[in-house]
């Protein structure tokens, strides 16, 4: 018997390749990699690593609440960067959006992200 139910919100940025936006398994909510993405433009939104940082972090939460969930019940993060320059600025407003006990987090540099975004958050959350 499956138990996965999609998660879809006009909230935050459609999908833009074969994914969901989300997943929920039992209890348990896996939020696709999320770019600094304006969810009615579908464009990157400028203003460099703070404004892709905010912009992910508020996909997140929006797909979070479609789900019955929110940022206060993710218990992990992958945070991918274009540039580990930018990880301090990151950091920085990363932490504005959560509060203790802080999600369990990995941050990797990686080469280039989809639409040559500086991040990508990706959470699991619970529900």
């Amino acid at each position: 018997m499956n138990t996965f139910k999609k998660i879809n919100t006009g909230n935050a940025p459609a999908a833009i390749g074969p994914y969901s936006q989300a997943i929920a398994a039992g209890e348990t909510i896996y939020v696709s990699g999320q770019l600094g993405l304006d969810p009615k433009s579908g464009k990157l939104v400028e203003g460099g690593i703070e404004a892709e940082t905010k912009q992910a972090l508020e996909n997140i939460k929006a797909v979070l609440i479609a789900a019955g969930s929110s940022l206060a019940k993710v218990v992990s993060a992958s945070v991918y960067l274009a540039d580990m320059d930018d990880f301090a600025r990151m950091n920085e407003l990363y932490a504005g959006y959560f509060v203790e006990p802080y999600p369990a987090r990995a941050t990797v540099a990686v080469k280039t992200l989809p639409k040559n975004g500086r991040i990508e958050i990706a959470v699991i959350a619970v529900g």
